[in-house]
């Protein structure tokens, strides 16, 4: 098994316990997003989608409409790919990413003209997808909301009663029941998006980038501001949180690299749970906390476990 890092400058490849020896695997834009689907290794990122069939030892871009990828998906696994862009946007391919129809519903939303910030040049992006079920997706817009399909992505419901609009990420774990982190508290869904309860009521920071859930454990972790805020560790104030019960209370546990290191990413492989932050770093949960392992030369946006390919 290795871990595969996507950061500002591509996707770095480690082996755990040796990420200061990481290899550059792909050299992209911003990685946004790795997300792993059967035997296909997906990078989203700002110059493109690629697709790795060996674990990440090698890439092919796929030509996709919009050239900012920000999520993918495959659902169902192996049959049809879902890219989420920038500007906001949802294509579909059932041809392995050969060609792209665009899921036009999601620009037919009341919300859709709302969906917008100058930070992201007075525009939204897809940043996160996820499905919730057989023909059922749920998106998260930065900013623009939360929004279920219940036809493949066809046409789509506003999920946003409750819930801050800057969505970061919606981390599905079951048919309704998701966690969503925004730019301003974590929440969470048992009735698929009709009500959203807030977490962090209790927490001083309040911004979030992405909640994992592993063997019954819930983890997050926050800053007390945005990207802009970060000028140096001890501006980036972050912490980490772990939860037993499903998000009720949020327990501080302290880390390697905390509180100038925040946790942007996660990943899990045999019972290991790995954590990407701001600074490179990349730590591992054991029994007696959280430990580095080493790390990369740029913050760790997205994470993922993969089987090591069998040529190396």
């Amino acid at each position: 098994m290795h871990v595969l890092c996507g950061t500002r400058q591509g996707v770095y490849r480690g082996r755990p316990g040796e990420f200061d020896d990481a290899t550059r695997v792909l050299d992209s834009d911003r990685v946004m997003r790795i997300r792993q689907f059967g035997p296909r290794v997906y990078a989203a990122t700002r110059s493109g989608l690629y697709r790795s069939l060996d674990g990440g030892d090698s890439w092919t871009r796929l030509e996709t409409p919009q050239s900012e990828v920000y999520s993918v998906l495959e659902a169902p696994v192996g049959e049809q790919l879902f890219a989420g862009t920038h500007p906001a946007h949802l294509y579909v391919s059932t041809d392995g990413g050969d060609s792209w129809t665009e899921r036009a519903g999601l620009q037919r939303l009341p919300s859709r003209e709302t969906w917008h910030t100058p930070r992201h040049r007075n525009e939204a992006h897809v940043r996160s997808l996820g499905a919730v079920g057989a023909d059922r997706l749920v998106a998260g817009i930065e900013v623009g909301g939360v929004h279920r399909s219940e036809d493949d992505g066809a046409t789509w419901t506003e999920r946003n009663d409750g819930v801050h609009d800057d969505i970061h990420h919606v981390l599905v774990r079951d048919t309704d029941h998701w966690v969503a982190s925004t730019g301003n508290g974590l929440y969470r869904t048992r009735d698929a998006g009709q009500t959203w309860t807030r977490l962090d009521e209790a927490l001083s920071n309040r911004y979030f980038r992405e909640a994992f859930a592993h063997e019954g454990r819930l983890y997050a972790a926050a800053t007390a501001g945005s990207p802009p805020t970060w000028g140096s560790p001890s501006d980036t104030d972050a912490a980490l949180y772990e939860s037993d019960d499903d998000g009720d209370s949020l327990r501080p546990v302290e880390y390697a690299g905390g509180p100038g290191a925040f946790v942007l990413s996660w990943a899990a492989d045999d019972g290991n749970v790995y954590a990407g932050t701001t600074s490179g770093l990349v730590l591992r949960r054991d029994d007696d906390g959280w430990f580095g392992v080493g790390s990369v030369p740029s913050a760790v946006a997205s994470l993922a476990a993969v089987a090591a390919s069998e040529s190396r």
